[in-house]
């Protein structure tokens, strides 16, 4: 009796595997140490800087005022003032970045980034006023309020069109400027966000100082929040007590300063966040002992 055959099974020949070596732990770099900004006092973010920013920023909202006041049409301080002003505000930011240390340009871009988001969200929480009837949210008890048609009228007043050429109340459109021309209604919007990111600008020459910038000093999330949301209650108290209402025919009822004034209370509360948040996020390094404390 023949014994069974038995198979020889191949095996592949064993790959000899790369002896496992150990890599060094990662040793991170060490963090860029500024040096110490040449720009003389008043161009860095020391007290007088941190009035000059304010005061450049300041310059969009005072385009409005002095049409208001009747110191100065709109259209001339757009041309001659603010637009050299708000140059002005970020070429010194941009050279703070270059020949500085920074804390300019940190400072005027976080402002700038807070206050158009605060802007955003201000005219986010306006939208289902504007546009009640055409959403149906009447029946939600949110009426119908022309909450938007004023920023039209401000790009009509840079182009020195007639300011009152929208169609009149109570018809569709009314509520958000239907019937001023495209370029008035751009420039407007521009307008009134370049007050929203210049209102945070201001905010954080208020707000943020130098020890601030380089996390020196403790700063509790909330802080920003409160301050940035008391300064959005300031500005609304303001415009109320100035002649906006009456120069842009607005009827000043309970409904309407209520609903403006929850406007600018999201407004204060989405500057502040966002400020909060970018600056926990960009910190800078203090060029020596010195300067740190």
């Amino acid at each position: 009796m023949m014994a069974p055959m038995r198979t020889q099974v191949r095996r592949s020949p064993r790959v000899p595997t790369p002896s496992l070596v150990p890599t060094p732990p990662l040793v991170p770099k060490p963090p860029r140490v500024l040096a110490p900004s040449r720009l003389p006092a008043v161009m860095r973010w020391t007290g007088p800087g941190r009035w000059l920013v304010f005061t450049l920023s300041a310059a969009s909202i005072w385009c409005l005022l002095s049409e208001m006041y009747g110191l100065c049409d709109m259209r001339r301080f757009f041309l001659a003032i603010l637009l050299p002003a708000t140059g002005a505000l970020y070429a010194l930011a941009a050279l703070d970045r270059v020949k500085g240390d920074r804390r300019l340009w940190r400072a005027v871009m976080i402002g700038s980034l807070a206050g158009f988001c605060g802007a955003v969200l201000y005219d986010l929480f306006r939208l289902p006023f504007v546009f009640s009837d055409a959403w149906g949210m009447g029946k939600l008890g949110i009426p119908q309020m022309p909450l938007f048609k004023v920023f039209p009228r401000f790009g009509a007043l840079i182009l020195a069109e007639p300011m009152e050429q929208g169609v009149p109340a109570g018809q569709s459109g009314h509520a958000w400027g239907a019937g001023y021309s495209t370029a008035a209604h751009l420039l407007g919007w521009f307008y009134h966000f370049s007050n929203g990111a210049t209102f945070g600008v201001m905010f954080a020459a208020l707000y943020a100082g130098a020890k601030e910038a380089i996390g020196a000093v403790r700063v509790r999330a909330w802080k920003p929040i409160l301050w940035a949301t008391l300064m959005a209650v300031g500005i609304e108290l303001c415009l109320l007590a100035s002649p906006y209402a009456k120069f842009f025919d607005i009827h000043l009822t309970t409904r309407f300063v209520v609903v403006t004034m929850l406007a600018h209370i999201v407004f204060g509360l989405g500057l502040g966040v966002s400020f909060a948040w970018h600056a926990a996020r960009w910190r800078l390094h203090a060029p020596c002992p010195a300067f740190a404390a």
